[in-house]
């Protein structure tokens, strides 16, 4: 897995959470250290996509947290069709380059 940016880790973590699930669970599934654990599920829980349920002594998805994950998914598909086109883009550059040499 390479590098993740902010983005992924919250959807990492959000995916893990809609089954519901407890601190522990989110820091191995999502996997994060304790200390990017604390940091996140600290936005995520100031921007109201997870709260925490006494009861069940675990974390829940909230409607605003399906719709990130939703939105991030699309997010996600664009990115990588973005990526690949100018992975091309680059080939092609490349190829040019080769054939114009700079002096």
């Amino acid at each position: 897995m390479g590098y993740r940016n902010r983005f992924d880790i919250i959807a990492d973590m959000l995916n893990v959470v809609s089954g519901r699930a407890k601190k522990t669970q989110i820091m191995y599934q999502a996997n994060l250290s304790y200390r990017l654990l604390q940091k996140y599920l600290a936005e995520v829980r100031c921007s109201s996509l997870v709260m925490y349920e006494r009861k069940g002594r675990c974390f829940v998805l909230t409607d605003k947290g399906w719709e990130f994950l939703q939105a991030y998914k699309e997010y996600s598909r664009r990115a990588s069709f973005v990526a690949k086109h100018l992975n091309n883009f680059k080939l092609e550059e490349k190829v040019l380059e080769k054939l114009c040499p700079e002096g």
